[in-house]
């Protein structure tokens, strides 16, 4: 079976999810600070140099996170592959990520929980008990525990949550502290994994006027046939 084709929508978040082929550490291993670190750095390079706006991302031990906004088709693409190609040069020495990278569309609605559940990442793999203790993400920024680093550019759903710096970072603590139900976070993965469209009918109907590609999956089975026409004498 053909692989799919890149899905893109002109101004539409993506939510980004790449691989590495071997991690960088195992969840009993020391932190790899310096490793995540040198990812981070990297990743604000490639980032400086494409026309993308991020607003949230996480680097884990085996996987980098993104959700981003790219101004063109082949922006994001650009970053990671900038991004592999400086990680094969002075770290992996091979290669870096498992496939290409997957990603969905997302809808205004579900950017919000989309990084909550970027975010909440390090939760679900063990490496901290709480969002904001791992460093490697945007979680300590979006609560107020980090100075302004430049590197997120906010969507209007997270300037939606506040009228003030203070009260925005309120609100989405209580977001992250809430946490997203299995069943958000089931749907916001099976998206990623299968490379479609996150948002409600309206949305994916939207989008299949503007994306790249079809944004949703076929519907199952056979087509149905038309009845068939009576035969008048």
């Amino acid at each position: 079976m053909a692989r799919l084709a890149r899905l893109y929508a002109p101004d539409t978040p993506q939510l980004v999810q790449a691989r590495l082929v071997r991690p960088l550490a195992s969840a009993n291993d020391a932190t790899p600070a310096q490793a995540l670190d040198l990812i981070q750095q990297w990743l604000v390079a490639e980032l400086a140099r494409r026309p993308v706006a991020l607003h949230g991302w996480a680097i884990l031990l085996d996987r980098i996170l993104l959700l981003a906004t790219p101004a063109q088709e082949d922006a994001l693409p650009r970053v990671l592959q900038g991004l592999g190609r400086s990680m094969a040069a002075r770290m992996v020495h091979g290669r870096v990520f498992q496939e290409r990278y997957r990603s969905a569309l997302v809808a205004d609605e579900w950017v919000i929980p989309c990084l909550a559940w970027l975010e909440s990442a390090p939760v679900r793999d063990g490496l901290v008990d709480t969002p904001s203790r791992w460093p490697w993400s945007s979680a300590q920024e979006h609560t107020g525990q980090r100075p302004d680093s430049k590197l997120v550019k906010e969507h209007a759903a997270y300037w939606g949550l506040g009228n003030t710096p203070f009260a925005r970072q309120a609100r989405y603590r209580e977001v992250l502290q809430a946490g997203i139900s299995a069943g958000t976070a089931d749907r916001i993965q099976a998206c990623v994994q299968g490379q479609w469209a996150l948002g409600d009918e309206e949305f994916l109907a939207r989008m299949g006027g503007r994306a790249s590609r079809r944004a949703a999956p076929a519907p199952r089975g056979r087509p149905r046939k038309p009845a068939a026409t009576p035969v008048t004498n």
